[in-house]
């Protein structure tokens, strides 16, 4: 008996759904390390060259004009940490369906009937928090930067005004 088990074939499926649903939480993932690591650039920028507000800025609109780099793409990492897991969580479904649709055709309940099935359902499951629990740790930790940066410089802002 030849085991025919590979990590790809968990990914890919028997079908394209599954592997629509695979393709898209990769590519999800990879553009959140991409956002990921640009923020991080941004920031490390940030920490050798501070954001400042000078004498002679518009200090209306100041602030939101420093803080935008720092929010730019935060909306992405937060839309993959919660959508992520519902895409995965389709594809386990999927894998279930799949499974009952393979004990129907093979008049059988045994392990080799639904096993595939559900190897492919827990591995959607598996690709979607792969996906989804970086970005969501990712967006918590930059919103909260930025968030701390933009009340420093209102600060700054507001003193300006007094003085």
């Amino acid at each position: 008996m030849e085991n025919s088990f590979s990590l790809l074939s968990l990914f890919s499926g028997r079908d394209l759904m599954t592997l629509f649903v695979s393709l898209l939480l990769v590519a999800a993932s990879i553009l959140s390390w991409a956002v990921i690591i640009e923020k991080i650039r941004v920031w490390h920028f940030q920490k050798r060259n501070p954001v400042a507000v000078k004498h002679g800025d518009n200090l209306d609109t100041i602030v939101d004009k420093l803080i935008r780099p720092f929010d730019k793409n935060l909306w992405f990492l937060s839309m993959v940490s919660y959508v992520a897991p519902f895409i995965g969580l389709f594809g386990t479904v999927w894998g279930v369906m799949d499974s009952f649709a393979s004990i129907g055709v093979n008049q059988s309940v045994s392990i080799g009937v639904i096993a595939p099935g559900l190897a492919v359902a827990l591995g959607t499951t598996a690709l979607g928090l792969i996906a989804a629990v970086p970005a969501a740790i990712a967006y918590n930790v930059f919103s909260k930067k930025s968030d701390d940066l933009y009340d420093s410089l209102s600060d700054t802002v507001k003193e300006m005004k007094h003085k």
